[in-house]
């Protein structure tokens, strides 16, 4: 019992146990079943309101005398008394014994229990307001002031405190009083709030002079963009236009780096133009827009704009315009250098405004944004900046130095050994051109062909010198094309086209000769016969062609189906012999001879190329139409097969998955053999039977 009444001294000469609350026992639901009738909480609710027994109060008692009177008055007494000398924390129990001896007008003893309680915790100050409210009610100005005096000695942050005394000495009419109290105040460095609290005190009493000298040391002390501007509309509010002008100036100067610049800025251009000084007014939106960050000036573009629609000509509102795009680029660009669409149309802007300086500066900080990583992928959109920057400085600054610079920079930027990029050799080439500077031209192609060889630039180079004529340097280029690329049929036929076109049959063939002796070709077709391609090329079959050598052509058909026995090559080998120039029966013996030939191939070599068989029969049937009377279709239709469709099964992974329909070819030999195969098993069956009835 001890140990616990030493733990608590709040509980008096209580125990913990006599003060633990004794919940009732839960019972115990053995039947857990849904009742048949169900009520709802709203039910119980009311029954227990309506079966509420009624409120047991104690009897009012009635005093008659003074000696009742004093034994009442020692009882509550006593009762207080115990009980803050078991709860001797609560401040509660305090503030009512106060009020209870100040009900029985005993002021003396209700200070003396005020003064008690503020020994236990002076720090509340709901303890102080009661105090003094008791004191001010019942008229004892002397007793609230020592009250209140004492209260913000002992807590001088409690701004209510504060609040209240002033108020109080106002009420009494001590002006000079409450002025000297907030003056106390004042050295403590109270909020805003309450510098703003003793400036409305002396507006009140017109005191502008005094208000003026308050707002200064109010900014000393809170040196804000909101003081200021409080402090401006003031002076404003006065009609002392020069001063709330001179108070602005001051804030530029002191608070023009603040986070909160902007709405002091805006402040100052709507203080101007109220004044209706609108060049003041926009030469501070500009001044703002030059030194706040972007990122913390979009309220400001946007006033800026409305001002402008407002007081602007026609340039200054496309000028206010442009600002606010430029400011939403440059949030765009600072969130993520490398987005270069954001760029491009950053660079779009001012080409538009047409400030040179201001375009070569977005430039040049575009292009400083280089990939991280040396992957072409990366590059491919940012390579384009470049691009445009010396198209820019040719077409629109024209200042051809400048351009030369700009493509020497990035030819020297991009790492050619992993990857480049012929369109930027070629663009710095064709700039030379321009200029007339045709050794630059050479000197750069040179250069891309030394350090990055790529099919464009030979191209490019190889078109320039032979419309220069140079037929020497176009020799030289394509021997360094073949040289790179040895398996490029592009190439190759086009340094065969261009012998061909100087007359030069010997080199042109010779060519062809080394072409086809490659161990690898890109696209051999191109150079064995000529195929539709996006460029007109010759072949080295159609070059014998045209040159008249039909046993050289044929000489070369042989090597080619030596390669490869496509259908495509029969078909060609026998349309070149039906159409060589010479006399028509000995060119369709010749034709006939080529589809026997690659017929009996399909036959005996590939027979499961049934759908190229019955192609080859096709062109052949068509070709024997084709020769009128000297052709003879009976050579090809009793070859020609039977179409049937067929059925196969398709599996897959589960197992079997459907049935797919194809086409077979059914060619006459075959047809033949299967007859031969179920006469062979019909005899077969025959002599079973017999042998079986002899048994018998």
């Amino acid at each position: 019992m001890a140990s616990n009444r030493d733990g608590d001294p709040s509980l008096g000469y209580l125990t913990r146990k006599d003060t633990e609350v004794k919940l009732p026992r839960p019972t115990r639901v053995k039947n857990k079943t849904p009742a048949p009738i169900q009520i709802t909480a709203e039910q119980i609710l009311r029954e227990a309101r309506e079966r509420q027994e009624a409120e047991i109060r104690p009897p009012k008692q009635k005093i008659t005398d003074s000696t009742e009177l004093s034994d009442y008055r020692l009882r509550k007494r006593k009762e207080f008394e115990d009980l803050i000398r078991r709860v001797r924390w609560n401040i509660s129990v305090w503030i009512k014994y106060a009020q209870w001896e100040e009900s029985q007008k005993d002021f003396n003893r209700a200070r003396s229990v005020w003064e008690r309680a503020l020994e236990v915790d002076y720090r509340n100050h709901t303890l102080w307001l009661k105090y003094a409210e008791v004191e001010m009610k019942n008229k004892f100005i002397n007793h609230a002031r020592n009250v209140w005096d004492r209260a913000v000695t002992l807590l001088p942050r409690v701004d209510q405190l504060w609040y209240k005394y002033i108020h109080m000495e106002e009420m009494l009419g001590n002006v000079a009083g409450a002025r000297q109290i907030f003056e106390r105040w004042m050295g403590w460095v109270p909020d805003q709030q309450g510098w703003l609290s003793y400036i409305k005190f002396e507006l009140r009493y017109n005191e502008v002079e005094r208000a003026r000298g308050i707002f200064e040391r109010f900014v000393q002390c809170h040196p804000k963009v909101s003081a200021w501007i409080r402090y401006a509309k003031f002076e404003m509010k006065n009609g002392e236009v020069a001063r709330s002008r001179n108070v602005y100036e001051r804030a530029v100067e002191k608070l023009a780096d603040d986070e909160e610049a902007e709405m002091l800025f805006v402040a100052f251009a709507e203080f101007e133009e109220r004044c209706k000084e609108t060049e003041r007014a926009r030469c501070i939106y500009k001044f703002a827009l030059d030194h706040i960050p972007k990122g913390r000036a979009e309220d400001l573009y946007r006033k800026f704009v409305a001002f402008e629609k407002q007081y602007g000509d026609k340039e200054g509102i496309e000028d206010a315009i442009v600002g606010k795009r430029r400011f939403q680029y440059e949030d765009e660009v600072r969130k993520n250098p490398l987005n270069y669409d954001a760029w491009f149309d950053y660079i779009r802007l001012e080409e538009s405004v047409g400030n040179k300086e201001r375009t070569r500066e977005v430039y040049e900080r575009a292009i400083a944004n280089v990939p991280p990583a040396q992957e072409k992928r990366y590059w491919q959109r940012y390579i384009y900046l470049w691009i445009n920057y010396a198209l820019y400085e040719e077409l629109d600054a024209e200042d051809v130095e400048r351009t030369r610079e700009v493509y020497r920079e990035c030819l020297n930027l991009i790492p050619h050994e992993i990857f480049s990029f012929a369109k930027i050799w070629l663009l710095a080439a064709q700039f030379e051109i321009r200029q007339l500077n045709l050794k630059g031209a050479r000197q750069v192609l040179g250069n891309a062909i030394g350090k990055a060889p790529k099919d464009k630039i030979f191209k490019k180079y190889i078109e320039i010198e032979l419309q220069l004529g140079n037929i020497d340097r176009c020799r030289k280029l394509y021997e360094k094309y073949l040289e790179w690329s040895p398996e490029n049929c592009y190439a190759w036929s086009k340094y065969a086209e261009l012998e061909r076109s100087l007359s030069e049959t010997e080199r042109a063939r010779a060519i062809f000769e080394l072409a086809i002796a490659q161990p690898a070709l890109d696209m051999p077709e191109l150079l064995w016969k000529c195929v539709p391609v996006r460029f007109p090329l010759i072949a080295y079959i159609d070059f014998e062609i045209s040159e008249g050598e039909y046993d050289r052509t044929r000489e070369l058909y042989e090597r080619l189906l030596d390669r490869t026995k496509h259908l495509k090559v029969w078909i060609s080998c026998a349309k070149f012999e039906a159409s060589a120039k010479e006399e028509q029966n000995l060119c369709i013996q010749n034709a006939r001879r080529v589809f026997e030939k690659a017929l009996n191939y399909f036959r005996m070599s590939a027979p499961e190329l049934k759908e190229e068989r019955a192609m080859l029969l096709d062109e052949w049937l068509d070709m024997e139409k084709s020769f009128g009377e000297l052709g003879d279709v009976s050579l090809v239709e009793p070859k020609l097969p039977k179409k049937l469709k067929k059925r196969k099964q398709i599996d897959s992974e589960d197992g079997l998955a459907g049935y797919e329909e194809y086409i077979d070819y059914v060619f006459p030999e075959e047809a033949h053999a299967h007859n031969l195969k179920i006469l062979e098993k019909a005899r077969e069956w025959k002599r079973q039977r017999l042998a079986s009835g002899a048994e018998d």
